[in-house]
C-alpha cells in the first residue's frame, strides 16, 4: 500500500500531521481511531493547532546524542505546548532520561516516556482526540453521594480496594465507625491481612509529623544515646540590659464585651525599639 501523500496542513483539522522524517516509524501503526497525514511541520507529530510532539528513541539517542538538541533548537518558539515523546527501548535508561529532562526544562519542553510502541501511539491519539475538550473530560469522576466519597477516600489507603471498602461499609456502617474499629475486628474480615490492617490503622491513628519534628526527635535520640540530652545553653545574663514590663494577663471576656462609651481608653503599647531588642 503506497504511503499517504505529503500535504501542507491547513490548520490542523481532525488529522495528526506527521513529519515525513517519521516514515517507517512503527509508532504510526499504533495510532488508532485518529486520521493522520504527512505534512511540512517542524515537529514530528502535530497533534493540535498549538501542540507539537518530537519523537526520540533512546537507542537512536545513544548513537546520535546531538540529534535531539538540534531538533529542539529548530523547534524555536513554535507551539504553545511542546512535547518530547521518549521511547524507552534500552535497559540503562535513567541517566539519558535525566540528561534529556534537564535540557527540556531549560527549553520549555514537556517530557513523556513510553515503554512500548502501543503506549506511544496511544499518547499521540489521545492528545488529538482531546484537543478541543476541557481538562475535566480526562479527570477521574467521583460522584458526590456518600458511598462514592467513602469509596474514594478509603481506596487512597495502600492495599485497600473497592471490594474492601464495601466490606468495611457493610460491616461497620459509617466512616466514623470504621475509624474506631480495632485491629482484631479488621483481621476478622475476609481479605484483610496484617499489612492491610496496619495501613488502615496507621491512616487513622498515626500522627502527622513534619520534617522539623522528625529532625528534633532524631537529635534528641542521638543525644540520649550518648548519656543524656545536652542542655540548651542559656545566653549570658546582662544586668545592664533594660527590662520590659510584663504584659497584662489576657482576659477574653473583657475583649469580647464592648466597653461603655464613657470608659477610659486603654493605654497605648510603647513603641517598638529595635535597638532594645538587639542589645
Amino acid at each position: 500500500m503506497p504511503p499517504p501523500p505529503v500535504v501542507v496542513p491547513s490548520g490542523g483539522g481532525n488529522s495528526i500531521i506527521v513529519n515525513p522524517l517519521q516514515r517507517g516509524n512503527p509508532v504510526l501503526e499504533a495510532i488508532r481511531n485518529v486520521p493522520k497525514e504527512f505534512g511540512d511541520v517542524v515537529c514530528d507529530y502535530q497533534v493540535g493547532r498549538t501542540t507539537g510532539v518530537l519523537f526520540l528513541s533512546l537507542k537512536y539517542h545513544r548513537l546520535h546524542p546531538e540529534y535531539i538538541y538540534t531538533r529542539i533548537e529548530k523547534l524555536g518558539i513554535s507551539y504553545n505546548l511542546r512535547i518530547l515523546l521518549v521511547m524507552c527501548d534500552v535497559t540503562e535508561h535513567r541517566e539519558p532520561i535525566r540528561e534529556i529532562t534537564k535540557t527540556c526544562l531549560i527549553n520549555n519542553v514537556t517530557v513523556l516516556v513510553a515503554f512500548s510502541v502501543e503506549e506511544a501511539g496511544h499518547y499521540l491519539a489521545t492528545f488529538k482526540q482531546f484537543e478541543h475538550k476541557p481538562p475535566d473530560m480526562i479527570k477521574e469522576r467521583v460522584d458526590k453521594d456518600y458511598d462514592s466519597i467513602l469509596r474514594s477516600t478509603l481506596t487512597s489507603i495502600s492495599k485497600v480496594n473497592k471490594t474492601d471498602v464495601e466490606t468495611l461499609r457493610t460491616s461497620f456502617g459509617s466512616f466514623a465507625n470504621i475509624s474506631r474499629v480495632t485491629s482484631d475486628q479488621l483481621q476478622n474480615l475476609p481479605g484483610f491481612g496484617q499489612v492491610k490492617v496496619r495501613n488502615i490503622k496507621n491512616a487513622f491513628e498515626k500522627p502527622i509529623r513534619n520534617n522539623a519534628t522528625n529532625t528534633l526527635d532524631m537529635f534528641t535520640s542521638k543525644a540520649k544515646g550518648k548519656g543524656k540530652a545536652k542542655e540548651v545553653e542559656q545566653p549570658p545574663s546582662n544586668s545592664s540590659r533594660p527590662q520590659r514590663e510584663p504584659s497584662p494577663i489576657w482576659n477574653i471576656e473583657r475583649d469580647l464585651t464592648p466597653p461603655p462609651e464613657n470608659a477610659p481608653h486603654a493605654p497605648h503599647s510603647p513603641p517598638w525599639d529595635i535597638e532594645l531588642d538587639l542589645n
